[in-house]
């Protein structure tokens, strides 16, 4: 069964022919290439566009080779590209192929590839599409370079709801291969679990792995490797990388500093494998630095990563919870909430846990992720932390227990896994 992705579909839709370059971005093998070619030059058919005036090319592709040098991609789509009134739309898959890696070491002039773009925006008749596996590339530079006119639509691996579209049995057997084996598309072609894993491990090793190092130089390959594993160990908890320093040169004997683990986070932030959630102290109103937290973009990888032998439920339903807020949009932090109890007459200072603050434009909400909260000292330990938020903003407790949707006598809603997951309006509920 084909998966439809109206998310992000109906983003590149809302786009078009808005006079910019949309950039379809996220983790490679996510599903960006079907998005652009199959899902989207499908709708543009629907509209009645024919062929010839949706031109697409894999840059990744090795029929495709030649057009990786910019002047030959320029005089490419020059011949694809007439003079009639009629909009042609260029998609292109895979862009960073067409960059070189002396054009990654001068940031201080954008590569060709950029200029190639640019120059078909200035066509009237011309509306540009192209993705890529690279965020700093193609995101935190894409406005400078593109002039102010890149759009960034960011895709992740399947969702639950998404998943479930072509998945056979029911929630529950979804919701065990979910957070066994995530979401990345590919999977739903594999029969058997040893195809599962070792699909996921062959990503994680021979194509992520070997494109990081070989992108950024990574020479201290052993401390690369324990470093992710040491991340993917440390799903939910609070690290930095002051403290991987230290667990390094006391567990492997390693001198590596503090300031190169924190660039090799970064690459792997680059590469959409991880994503940090910083702490944000809600009453005072302002980020808290380090420690902080990381989940990564997709369970499957990550339990690969460690040979599927921590699939610990807890921890990754709460990395389930914070990317579905990041897929509707939110931006997601850590939120801490202070408190100053008096113990044997002194000012004690406490600080209370918020799983995640999420925010979107004026909205805000307060999210708890509970694995379970089936007796009344659990649920007091969970709604610890919102009773002492102080604003009015809606306060949700996720649990892994089947209940029905509903308020506390404090106005918490409680809702379980699968109405969080299943309804892409179940924070407004």
């Amino acid at each position: 069964m084909e998966v439809q992705r109206d998310r992000y579909l109906t983003s590149l839709i809302d786009r078009k022919n808005n006079g910019m370059i949309k950039v379809v971005t996220g983790v490679r093998r996510c599903g960006k290439t079907y998005l652009l070619f199959n899902l989207f030059a499908r709708h543009l058919r629907e509209l009645g566009i024919d062929e010839a005036h949706i031109v697409k090319l894999a840059l990744d592709e090795r029929k495709n080779a030649r057009y990786r040098n910019p002047d030959e991609l320029y005089r490419y789509l020059e011949d694809k590209i007439g003079a009639d009134e009629n909009t042609y739309y260029v998609l292109l898959d895979e862009i960073q192929y067409a960059i070189s890696s002396e054009e990654l070491k001068n940031r201080d002039a954008p590569p060709a590839l950029y200029e190639v773009l640019n120059g078909l925006l200035r066509k009237r008749n011309v509306d540009v599409y192209v993705t890529g596996s690279n965020s700093k590339l193609l995101s935190h530079d894409v406005m400078t370079q593109f002039r102010g006119r890149g759009d960034v639509v960011h895709v992740m691996p399947l969702s639950f709801a998404e998943f479930m579209q072509a998945y056979s049995g029911d929630r529950y057997e979804g919701w065990a291969e979910y957070i066994t084996y995530g979401g990345m598309p590919l999977l739903l072609s594999k029969e058997t679990d040893d195809q599962k894993a070792r699909y996921l491990q062959d990503l994680f090793s021979e194509v992520y792995i070997v494109d990081l190092v070989e992108r950024h130089g990574i020479e201290k390959l052993q401390e690369f490797d324990s470093l992710i594993d040491v991340l993917a160990s440390a799903v939910g908890s609070l690290t930095n990388p002051s403290k991987i320093e230290a667990t390094f040169k006391s567990v492997i004997q390693s001198k590596v500093e503090a300031s190169t683990i924190r660039r090799w986070i970064g690459c792997l932030e680059e590469a959409y494998l991880v994503s940090e959630a910083s702490r944000y102290d809600v009453k005072g109103r302002k980020y808290i630095g380090t420690p902080k937290k990381y989940y990564f973009e997709d369970i499957g990888l990550r339990n690969a990563r460690l040979g599927f032998r921590q699939i610990e439920e807890t921890h990754l339903m709460e990395n389930v919870v914070y990317n579905e807020l990041r897929m509707r949009g939110y931006s997601v932090d850590v939120g801490v909430v202070e408190s100053r109890p008096q113990v044997e007459g002194k000012s004690v200072r406490v600080q209370h846990e918020v799983d995640f603050v999420a925010n979107l434009g004026n909205k805000r909400y307060y999210l708890q992720s509970a694995f379970r909260m089936d007796n009344p000292e659990k649920a007091k330990q969970e709604k610890a932390s919102l009773l002492r938020i102080g604003d009015n903003f809606k306060k949700i407790i996720v649990v892994k227990d089947v209940v029905k949707p509903h308020m506390d006598e404090n106005g918490i809603l409680i809702m379980d896994i699968f109405d969080f997951l299943m309804n892409p309006h179940s924070l407004d509920m």
